[in-house]
């Protein structure tokens, strides 16, 4: 008898075989590469037809169920799921339970899972969902597991966007997808990918995925990725059934930890357009955020109290964090008195963080008696102080140079059992230092590591102990016992001692001028396992400088970019500090060259003590520099002084007239209330005609200066001509000096120019040289002609063009102007020349 095949919802006999010299071998087709969640049956073995050798009982459907177990199990393992479907739909037929059939199908699945073929998987749970199967009976809780085990090895192989699709297709089939895996592990592996997409994706998947899309915006914001931390946030108002506020808040302070502050109001500026209030935890955010800016908190207070939004203590607790911030006493003392008011009509209740920050407005400003008045309120409220509080209490006496009472608050803290952070011990060590106690600091940090505190009073280094030794070993005296020795304190409480890169570095400015002593204090902090940071090193390069080793303060710049630590302005300028004032300006200007090819800003120290390098200016370059620098310096936005700079100037251009003493001594006392003008004008005319290089044809622009500014730029013309002169670059060309504008009235009355004849006389009467006149009255109605007359020579053009009036002198003017303009001829500056180096050399 013919066996029997199963086929649909039928059983039918198969064809007759073909005889074996008629088959053709079928040409092979190429294997597609299967999916992680599509079919395989396309690669498996023939259909079920060829295993009727090995079962021929399948020609009797009616036969024990138990028999087809095996073969189930075949199937499934081997993906032959359209098999597997026909055979499951035949016993359905028949008349088989399907509690029994998912027990047949179960360890099939098992297998797979183990075996890491969690595609073949979905594929049954597609066949067995047609059938009218539920997929999620076929899983009790072991395999629930090896589902989640599977999920996550996927997951841990980088394959995220795989997990997802998987995720979805089991939740199509009700699975409890929330099992099988854990949200943050997945999220978290999202923001390292940087892909808020697929976190965005799993997150809707999920019940409750409106904590999830917080989830996913607060981990892009630690890892500071703002751009994917607004993508999840652009999601969540599109997924989610209106504004999230929490959604709004966490994007918020997301914004703050990015340091994007105005993204935060563009935020809230959103919402209030929406006509959306937001709640209080919206506006916390918003004023913690943008707490530097303490005029934008106090508005957004303002605009929640218009709102009717109530302000809880966090609000007011922020409020005082804003006055802290930016030193405004006054203001955190009327917010203050007003909490204290709502405290007494039992509408808020005053917590440590309120009085934490109150009493570091006060520590701030040096108020330290009113920081202890708040301690006195605190304790009366029964709010026990913290380690921040008694921080902000020592500190506050520390700031006003009240080492002795802050030792005091220490003892304080100790005996009330409060444990010291290294903020506490650090401040101590900070108020000794301040207070030139050096020794009473090493001995407090030397006490500490030895796992005791003992105070040395008076800092002389005498040794003589008339303070309180605290012993962590032996601890028997109870507290009130300790209150009433003053000599010998013991605690039953022992608190350890941690020292930080900060405590180092104070210890380190306590060496003084011990370059040695600091140096084994480094060392020690390698030892510790600690890095020594910026300050570090500026303190080390700020001793040996102080001891005149410029070469070895220059040396530790070297030292410390070899180390791994990029120097910093700090560390920059107080090496060129050093080599100011020990004279080397050599290699003060080349260390501030070295800062502009590391592409490191200097600050306004670093400018004004170049500035200050010289007294006075002996040539050209140094005249040059100078003036280099402070361009630089305005370029950056600072403000220099100008006027000293100006006296440096004026002394150097005065240079150019020797033996006249007289004639300085006039000039210093004249004018002196032009003085009184901005000198930057000034600076920037001697800079810019002291950068021509020597083949340029020299015009000197005079155009809105005073006399005595005048004078400078042209005196400092002359000079650079000299030196240049000196150094064998003779004068090529006459000197054009234009006067500016002057224009005539109704009546063509021409006025003469006072600095026209300030400077006809220097050049004339101080220095010998011939004047001549050049220029042609500008015509009524026609623009300016800047070159000079027919047949004047074409290189006063091409100067000129380099030195353009201003736009209005270019443009039409309906009254006549004649251009003021003179030149000093080549003959005469070659005599004069000839004369002063012939003077000098003599």
């Amino acid at each position: 008898m013919r066996d029997l095949v199963l086929l649909g919802s039928s059983i039918v006999l198969p064809p007759d075989p073909i005889p074996p010299h008629h088959r053709t071998k079928p040409k092979p087709k190429p294997k597609p590469k299967p999916s992680l969640l599509t079919s395989t049956s396309a690669r498996l073995s023939p259909p079920i037809s060829s295993l009727r050798s090995r079962h021929p009982l399948l020609s009797d459907v009616r036969w024990d169920l138990n028999n087809y177990s095996d073969l189930a199990t075949k199937l499934v393992q081997d993906g032959r799921f359209d098999d597997f479907s026909t055979m499951a739909e035949t016993l359905i037929l028949s008349g088989v339970e399907l509690s029994q059939l998912v027990e047949l199908v179960s360890a099939g699945i098992s297998g797979l899972l183990r075996e890491g073929r969690v595609y073949c998987v979905v594929e049954v749970l597609r066949k067995v969902d047609k059938l009218g199967i539920c997929p999620l009976e076929l899983f009790d809780g072991s395999t629930l597991e090896l589902l989640s085990k599977e999920c996550r090895r996927i997951l841990n192989c980088g394959q995220v966007e795989e997990v997802v699709e998987l995720i979805e297709i089991l939740d199509g089939f009700h699975f409890p997808v929330k099992k099988l895996l854990e949200p943050l592990d997945f999220i978290k592996i999202c923001v390292n990918k940087r892909n808020p997409n697929l976190a965005v994706r799993y997150a809707c998947i999920l019940p409750h995925a409106q904590i999830l899309f917080c989830t996913i915006i607060h981990e892009f914001g630690k890892k500071r990725d703002l751009g994917s931390a607004l993508t999840a946030f652009e999601a969540s108002k599109q997924k989610l059934i209106g504004p999230n506020m929490y959604c709004y808040r966490t994007m918020i302070d997301v914004c703050g930890l990015c340091s994007h502050y105005q993204k935060s109001r563009y935020i809230y500026e959103e919402l209030l357009a929406q006509k959306i209030t937001p709640n209080i935890y919206v506006f916390n955010s918003l004023m913690n955020v943008n707490v530097h800016d303490l005029s934008y908190t106090f508005n957004v207070y303002k605009n929640m109290q218009n709102l009717g939004v109530t302000a809880d203590m966090a609000s007011y607790n922020i409020l005082l964090k804003a006055c802290c911030v930016a030193g405004r006493v006054d203001l955190a003392q009327e917010i203050y008195r007003e909490v204290q008011n709502l405290e007494s009509n039992g509408m808020l209740k005053l917590d440590v963080f309120t009085y934490s920050t109150i009493i570091k407005v006060f520590a701030d400003a040096k108020l330290w008696q009113m920081a202890l008045k708040i301690k006195e309120d605190m304790l009366s409220a029964g709010v026990i102080p913290n380690t921040v509080t008694w921080s902000a209490l020592i500190s506050s006496c520390a700031n006003a140079g009240i080492t002795e009472q802050a030792i005091q608050l220490f003892k304080e803290m100790l005996l009330a059992g409060c444990e010291p952070n290294s903020q506490c011990y650090n401040i101590l060590l900070h108020a000794c230092v301040e207070a030139c106690q050096y020794d009473r600091a090493f001995r407090l940090f030397q006490s500490w590591k030895d796992s005791r505190f003992q105070e040395i009073s008076g800092g002389t280094g005498n040794g003589n102990t008339v303070g309180v030794e605290l012993k962590h070993q032996n601890c028997i005296t109870s507290m009130p016992n300790c209150l009433s020795n003053s000599h010998h304190l013991s605690f039953s409480k022992s608190f350890p001692f941690t020292p930080t890169t900060t405590t180092y570095n104070i210890l380190m400015k306590a060496c003084g001028t011990d370059y040695y002593r600091a140096k084994a204090l480094m060392d020690e902090m390698k030892t510790a396992g600690l890095s020594p940071n910026h300050i570090s090193w500026s303190i080390l390069i700020d001793i040996c400088g102080g001891t005149g080793n410029i070469v070895g303060a220059v040396r530790i710049l070297k030292t410390m970019r070899e180390a791994g630590i990029k120097p910093d302005v700090v560390a920059y300028t107080t090496a060129i500090k050093y080599c100011v004032e020990s004279k080397n300006l050599k290699i003060a200007f080349s260390l501030f060259a070295e800062m502009k090819r590391y592409q490191i800003q200097p600050n306004l120290v670093t400018y004004n003590t170049l500035l200050r390098a010289r007294s006075r200016y002996g040539s050209l370059h140094e005249v040059q520099q100078c003036l280099a620098i402070y361009q630089h310096m305005r370029k950056a936005g600072y403000k220099s002084n100008d006027y000293y700079l100006k006296e440096l100037i004026e002394e150097w251009c005065e240079g150019v007239i020797q033996d006249n003493n007289l004639n300085q001594s006039k000039f210093s006392s004249v004018n002196r209330a032009d003085w009184g003008r901005p000198q930057s004008l000034l600076l920037e005319k001697v800079a810019a005609h002291l950068q021509k290089s020597v083949a340029e044809s020299l015009a000197i622009d005079l155009q809105g200066l005073t006399q005595v500014e005048a004078r400078i730029v042209v005196l400092a013309v002359l000079r650079m001509i000299k030196e240049n002169y000196i150094l064998g670059h003779p004068i090529k060309d006459d000197i054009l000096i234009i006067l500016g504008i002057k224009k005539v009235d109704a009546n063509l009355v021409e006025h003469e120019s006072p600095v026209k004849g300030a400077i006809i006389k220097l050049l004339q009467d101080e220095l010998g040289l011939e004047v001549a006149f050049a220029g042609p009255k500008i015509a009524l109605d026609k623009r300016i002609n800047l070159g000079g007359p027919p047949g004047s020579d074409p290189d006063w053009q091409e100067a000129l063009g380099r030195n353009r009036l201003p736009t209005e002198l270019e443009s039409s003017t309906r009254r006549p102007a004649v251009l003021q303009r003179f030149k000093v001829t080549r003959k005469s500056l070659d005599h004069w020349l000839q004369r002063r180096v012939g003077a000098t050399r003599g």
